[in-house]
């Protein structure tokens, strides 16, 4: 089978987004993962002393190898400052790489960013980009939150997000994905992000009131 890319803004976006989803694929195919940012610009909770960059790129790794990735691609740019003079020199370097693995999926966030994040919103933009340009890709699936989710994750984060978008209704979800039986590698995916333990914590309390389940919306060429 041809293998799967996801195509994530930080480290992290794979584990707290569509982990169960990526760790089943994996059994079956060669999945691999695109970083574009170093993520230096989030906080660090952990005990770790180096720069946040490379504790993170480490911590990603590790989540990875969790999950059953093949490989993790670092573009490392810089967090938080993803914009229109940067998308086509990101689209360049994401479509080398896509030309070299040649993958029949593309996985991304939907293009809100599910949390309203803007490089979350750039990353989806340029994936859809890249897509439309790659005949050899069948299919881009959008990791999404249902109506529940967001108003779940909302209550979570209260303020740290200047918006967060509205989740979609189940009749616009058009793939849903049962994970209970990778939940908890899941579970040890997020946990290894030792640094971003403030995250890890709310996550996992608001996953574990939800269905075992990760929604997409999938585009189809």
């Amino acid at each position: 089978m041809k293998p799967v890319v996801a195509i994530f803004a930080h480290p992290d976006d794979e584990a707290f987004g569509p982990a169960g989803t990526l760790a089943l694929l994996a059994r079956e195919r060669d999945v691999y993962l695109i970083c574009v940012t170093d993520g230096s610009a989030g906080m660090n909770s952990s005990q770790k002393t180096q720069e946040l960059s490379k504790i993170r790129r480490a911590e990603l790794l590790a989540s990875a190898k969790t999950l059953g990735i093949k490989q993790v691609f670092f573009l490392n740019y810089p967090d938080g400052t993803l914009a229109n003079n940067l998308y086509h020199e990101i689209a360049e370097k994401i479509q080398k790489i896509l030309e070299e693995l040649q993958p029949e999926i593309l996985i991304t966030y939907e293009s809100h960013g599910i949390t309203g994040h803007l490089d979350h919103i750039a990353v989806s933009m340029i994936t859809s980009f890249v897509f439309d340009k790659l005949p050899f890709i069948s299919e881009l699936w959008y990791h999404c939150f249902d109506e529940e989710q967001r108003d779940l994750f909302k209550q979570y984060y209260p303020d740290f997000f200047i918006y967060v978008p509205q989740g979609y209704k189940k009749s616009a979800i058009t793939k849903v994905i049962a994970i209970d039986a990778v939940w908890e590698q899941k579970r040890d995916a997020m946990s290894l992000h030792e640094s971003q333990k403030h995250d890890v914590e709310k996550m996992v309390a608001m996953l574990m009131q939800l269905p075992k389940e990760e929604y997409f919306i999938i585009n189809k060429k």
